[in-house]
């Protein structure tokens, strides 16, 4: 691996692992929830308020930051980690999802990708070369490599093509990132939803040798039970003494369920974005403090939570701030939000220290069928 990046499993359950990967900004526990902070922040949230939470990395994403402020000018700043005020370890992604979901115009050759920006209208051309420049840029801790990202379902020739031109580009990738002694490079699993493509790209990606595996593709309107499917296809030909990644998953459900699969770091919109949209994510199941019955409802989110914003505003303070639009609604369930995940990762790796995942994981989905009657 990398200098300065390094991973070790400390306790298996099952297929289920929890250890801790090394970087220069730190250290982070798996498995892992990754905030994510698009533009340099965790909307509607402060820095320290997430590492109090108990995030050990956020994700920070290469498209909109090349787009604005620029790559170049993070850098002269002093790179992601000062800019921002997080001294921890940054994930960057490659850029690649963005542009194929945000940019106005795009057009995919062999040599990249060439896009409109959705900011201003300019055109920009994003390649696996160029994407690990930026992400050096930013001063990420791990860089992934640019991937084609399809939307499913798809047939199997585009799942095939896609998935090759995403080889291709892995190869290009570890070429430009070459040796690093403080930064580490995944290589991105694709294969949409064909089991034997995913085995395909994960052993060819194995074969180049990167310092972790990410799982891409899947979170992209296909049920769970494919996802996870997808994830039992893939995950038997990955190193087991490297860090497994499934972007861009997920609610709380994919997510133990995905642990159980063997995947060691998540990433998603969900926690954040549901917070800005009244919703709160509990252990007694998700609450839509739109709703009128918690109007008079004195009691807060959860009594025994950690988090201040779960345990000392009461629901119906909540939802009078969700429907008054007040931004301190959209704070304060973002931050109940972010802490629940973290909560929900460190349950997961005390129980699999414990060896007793499987239980836990019933205790958990127990909590949200009986929801907060008896609370």
């Amino acid at each position: 691996m990398s200098g300065g990046f390094s991973f070790a499993v400390h306790a298996a359950d099952g297929a289920a692992r929890t250890g801790e990967i090394t970087t220069p900004h730190g250290v982070i526990r798996t498995p892992a929830f990754m905030p994510v902070g698009t533009a340099a922040t965790v909307k509607a949230m402060f820095p320290e308020d997430v590492r109090a939470a108990g995030a050990d990395v956020i994700l920070g994403n290469t498209y909109h930051l090349m787009l604005r402020p620029g790559a170049e000018r993070v850098a002269k700043l002093g790179g992601l980690h000062a800019l921002m005020n997080w001294p921890h370890p940054i994930l960057t992604d490659s850029g690649g999802f963005q542009v194929m979901s945000l940019a106005k115009l795009r057009k995919i050759t062999e040599t990249g990708v060439t896009f409109q920006s959705h900011v201003d209208g300019a055109t920009h051309e994003l390649t696996p070369e160029r994407s690990i420049e930026i992400q050096r840029l930013l001063d990420a801790d791990i860089i992934m490599q640019l991937d084609e990202c399809i939307a499913l379902p798809a047939s199997k020739d585009e799942c095939r093509r896609a998935m090759e031109l995403s080889l291709r580009w892995a190869e290009r990738s570890k070429t430009a990132f070459a040796e690093e002694e403080k930064r580490a490079l995944f290589g991105i699993v694709q294969g949409g939803d064909k089991p034997d493509l995913r085995a395909e790209s994960a052993s060819a990606l194995v074969s180049m040798g990167f310092d972790g595996y990410a799982i891409g593709g899947l979170a992209v309107g296909e049920p769970q039970d494919v996802m996870l499917s997808m994830l039992e296809a893939t995950v038997p030909y990955l190193p087991e003494n490297r860090p497994h990644y499934l972007m861009g998953v997920g609610k709380p459900d994919d997510l133990l369920q995905s642990v159980a699969r063997g995947i060691d770091m998540f990433d998603c919109v969900m926690p954040t974005r549901a917070g800005r949209h009244g919703q709160a994510f509990t252990r007694f199941g998700k609450i839509n403090l739109r709703n009128a019955k918690h109007a008079e409802d004195t009691r807060p989110l959860d009594p025994d939570s950690a988090c201040p914003a779960s345990r000392d505003y009461s629901r119906a303070y909540l939802h009078h701030l969700v429907k008054s639009e007040e931004m301190l609604g959209a704070m304060l369930l973002t931050w109940s939000n972010v802490a629940y995940y973290q909560d929900l990762m460190a349950g997961a790796r005390d129980a699999i220290a414990e060896g007793r995942y499987e239980a836990h994981m019933a205790e958990v989905e127990a909590g949200w069928a009986r929801g907060d009657a008896s609370m």
